[in-house]
């Protein structure tokens, strides 16, 4: 009866033994899985990572001194309208002038203007004044520069003398015709104006219209 007991005894102690190492092994492997499991979750996230993106650097571009085939000439400005304002034209006012001058307010004055390729002479009473005239032409504006005076250059030394004076003027000739006068600015005022080229229209004359009255009888036979 007692050896039954220790028996039975002993086999309880044996499956309890078994069934604890069972069990801690269970566990122990649980736990391994686990880890595996975290470190594998791990790696594939780290893998999944996006990588960052690498600018491509842009190229230089070309400055504009650099010299090249590639280099574009700059375009010439076009001319609008029927007048290039870059084109300008001497003119020649040569010839002899007959008319009036006034030189700011004082009366305007009979005088003669002879001008003789870019020398004139001004004539009027007993004075007289000569100098130097130029004259360009731009879109049918005649710009004129007259100086007075003996423009010979003077002699070098240590006191020169004062610069001869300079005025702008308008100049328009039609014909034989020459008007010129001071433009906006100018301190001088001055202008001269011939009496010469200008056409009057002269008026028309209407013909006398035939007599549209009736005509005479005719004359009476002779019997």
């Amino acid at each position: 009866m007692r050896k039954s007991n220790i028996y039975r005894i002993v086999l309880g102690l044996a499956v309890v033994v078994m069934a604890s190492l069972v069990g801690a092994s269970l566990v122990a492997s649980a736990q391994n899985m686990n880890m595996n499991m975290a470190t594998t979750t791990g790696n594939s996230n780290t893998s999944m990572k996006t990588k960052p993106r690498r600018h491509k650097p842009k190229p230089k571009t070309e400055t504009g001194t650099t010299a090249g085939p590639t280099a574009e000439a700059t375009p010439a400005p076009r001319k609008t309208g029927r007048c290039d304002p870059t084109q300008q034209e001497q003119t020649d006012l040569s010839g002899t002038y007959t008319g009036k001058v006034k030189h700011g307010s004082e009366p305007a004055m009979d005088a003669t203007l002879t001008i003789t390729g870019n020398n004139f002479t001004m004539t009027s009473g007993s004075d007289t004044h000569s100098g130097r005239i130029t004259a360009v032409t731009t879109c049918g504006y005649t710009a004129v520069t007259v100086m007075m005076g003996d423009l010979t250059p003077p002699p070098p030394g240590p006191n020169p003398p004062a610069a001869h004076p300079a005025m702008s003027l308008r100049a328009k000739k039609v014909g034989d015709s020459l008007t010129l006068t001071s433009v906006p600015g100018e301190p001088q005022m001055v202008s001269f104006t011939s009496g010469g080229g200008a056409m009057k229209a002269k008026p028309r004359r209407h013909k006398a219209k035939p007599n549209t009255g009736a005509p005479p009888p005719p004359p009476k036979a002779t019997p």
